[in-house]
């Protein structure tokens, strides 16, 4: 009993989390919050108008669609909203025609809804195709089948389409170009961390496998961050589309910076797990490979925290607020060129023949070109 309690209590303390991060301070939790609130609000606009005013018989079909079109960018409601439409138009019309028809709801069925399903895989109605289905099902399970009532649903549609569209474009419109820049922050911290921790193992000449293999680990869940950057970068861009939020504050979508950024994020995540894998190789007792020796590691070791530096000054260098910071650009400069005197001297050294294991040569050369194009990248243009 007590650790069901406790286990309860650590659930709920874990649950608001977020809701004291969505009150404390901006963020994706206070977005996530605010359109909640907006869905909220538009379902109950269009229920007072459909339902409570005009008392349609079918109202609930206002807040339904409203609700479901306060969608994450303004851009979205409206191409979900005409998608939308369409599809419940045509399931609705669809299914009047043949009902009235047949006069017989269950052979209606039979025959509507599996073209009203294959509809709804229509490229055109992309996500919002099984609303072809539903606006069917809302005709067949409503007696009586009229003309006008089916009418009076599509109309209810359109005006919660409306509602929704508008208040997602009126009220606090999202816009996403402060997560773009902490998901791009967030995987170049993330790097400059693992290739830091390789250093430091490398220069303590520390092999072990199941330190090793955590931070294999690591750079691989890396990949998965540079993907969620380049995932920002095209919310940031469509969610200031027809935004009226760019209007009034000027606001600019990424521009190419950004892009380069992901690119370079990309080659970063490569070199860090290729740097990780051959440390967890290194670090397997069973295998007969040699270890490299501190001649290598030592090197190699100065290049991962030349790496990680530049890493770190990179998202400061392109994204400072107003602009490109010089002095992050100037430091930044002269890190890369320490990373490259680095790997020529490590490569004088394995061509001297400090590796003379061909498997272990060929191995640390792969490595090696994956380090000079990752200074190649983080060059400031």
């Amino acid at each position: 009993m007590r650790e069901s309690v406790l286990y309860a209590r650590n659930r709920l303390g874990g649950a608001g989390t977020p809701a004291l991060r969505a009150w404390t301070r901006p963020g994706p939790e206070r977005d996530l919050a605010v359109q909640a609130g907006k869905a909220a609000l538009a379902a109950c606009v269009a229920w007072a108008v459909a339902g409570w005013w005009l008392k349609t018989p079918t109202a609930f079909v206002a807040p339904w669609v409203a609700i479901v079109l306060v969608e994450s960018t303004v851009f979205r409601s409206i191409a979900h909203g005409l998608q939308q439409l369409a599809a419940i138009a045509t399931g609705t019309v669809v299914a009047t025609g043949v009902a009235l028809l047949l006069d017989s709801p269950m052979a209606a069925m039979a025959l509507v809804l599996p073209v009203a399903v294959l509809l709804g895989n229509w490229r055109r109605l992309g996500s919002q195709g099984i609303y072809a289905a539903t606006g069917a099902l809302f005709v067949l399970t409503s007696t009586p089948v009229t003309v006008t009532g089916s009418a009076a649903r599509i109309a209810e549609a359109v005006f919660g389409a409306l509602v929704g569209i508008a208040v997602n474009a009126l009220i606090r419109p999202p816009v996403y170009l402060r997560g773009t820049r902490v998901a791009l922050e967030e995987a170049a911290r993330e790097a400059q961390e693992i290739l830091d921790a390789v250093a430091d193992r490398l220069t303590a000449d520390e092999w072990d496998a199941v330190a090793a293999e955590e931070l294999h680990e690591r750079a691989l869940r890396l990949f998965r961050l540079v993907e969620q950057a380049r995932s920002a970068v095209g919310w940031s861009r469509e969610s200031l589309r027809v935004n009226p939020r760019r209007r009034n504050r000027a606001l600019a979508p990424p521009g190419p910076d950004y892009d380069d950024a992901v690119t370079v994020l990309d080659y970063v995540a490569v070199h860090t797990s290729g740097v990780t894998r051959a440390v967890l190789e290194a670090s397997d007792g069973e295998r007969p490979e040699p270890r490299p020796g501190p001649a290598v590691t030592e090197s190699y070791a100065l290049f991962l925290r030349n790496s990680a530096r530049a890493i770190r000054l990179y998202p400061r260098s392109r994204f400072a607020p107003g602009g490109h910071d010089r002095d992050a650009d100037h430091e930044l400069r002269e890190v890369v060129d320490d990373m490259v005197h680095t790997l020529d001297a490590l490569r004088r050294r394995l061509s001297g023949g400090v590796l003379e294991d061909p498997d272990a040569l060929a191995a640390h050369g792969t490595l090696l070109t994956q380090a000079r194009r990752l200074a190649d990248q983080l060059v400031p243009q």
